[in-house]
């Protein structure tokens, strides 16, 4: 019987197979590196807000605490926008006549909150409650990050359930005492490297099997 193919199809199939391998290899790369991507997970972007509010400036340069306009932190799930009102305690008296705080005294005028582009933006079918991990040890940093360094505000980490996770196995290494919560530059005292096991006791945090229940945060 004659020979339908020449002899070199044999090494074209063999090239067009390993071709394929290795497409197949770069097209899952990159769906890593795109589904990690600030494109996927907005980590890194800042946003365009109607007043150019700089955390940088009231938080690393005048000291503001972060309770005085997140005044719910501590016992509601949300952190809270401010109200108008809360800006313009200080605003009366400070850049009163500036047109960049125009939106901020129109507001006030007229009662309508400002607008704001939200920064941190969970899936609705994640629960996260602000004040447990306040109460239990974690501190700003460990999800904002240096808030006081950001002259625009954006989202310090990616958001994703993996990150989340990966707290919930162990949160020993991101507990703090409750006085630094709200401390930027805090660090844990290297004299003290069993601080995180006394706190995890200390704060009758659950075990992993609580904290990796489904239920915890998703309801």
């Amino acid at each position: 019987m004659p020979q339908v193919f020449h002899r070199s199809f044999n090494t074209i199939s063999k090239a067009s197979l390993l071709s394929l391998a290795v497409l197949a290899v770069v097209a899952t790369w990159l769906l890593y590196v795109v589904g990690w991507s600030p494109y996927v997970s907005q980590a890194n972007l800042t946003r365009v807000q109607p007043v150019p509010f700089s955390h940088q400036h009231h938080v690393g340069e005048l000291g503001i605490d972060c309770r005085y306009c997140h005044s719910t932190v501590e016992y509601s799930a949300f952190a809270g926008i401010p109200p108008t009102k809360t800006c313009m305690n200080c605003h009366q008296e400070i850049w009163f006549g500036s047109a960049i705080l125009e939106p901020v005294r129109a507001s006030y005028r007229g009662g309508e909150s400002i607008p704001w582009e939200r920064v941190h933006n969970l899936p609705q079918f994640v629960y996260f409650d602000h004040h447990i991990h306040i109460n239990k040890g974690v501190g700003c940093v460990t999800c904002h990050g240096r808030i006081d360094q950001m002259p625009f505000t954006y989202q310090d980490k990616s958001l994703f359930m993996d990150w989340c996770v990966s707290c919930h196995r162990d949160p020993r290494p991101n507990l703090r005492p409750r006085e630094h919560i709200f401390s930027m530059t805090w660090e844990p005292p290297s004299d003290e490297p069993g601080l995180g096991d006394s706190l995890f006791q200390s704060y009758q945090i659950q075990g992993p099997d609580q904290l990796m229940s489904c239920s915890t945060c998703h309801r």
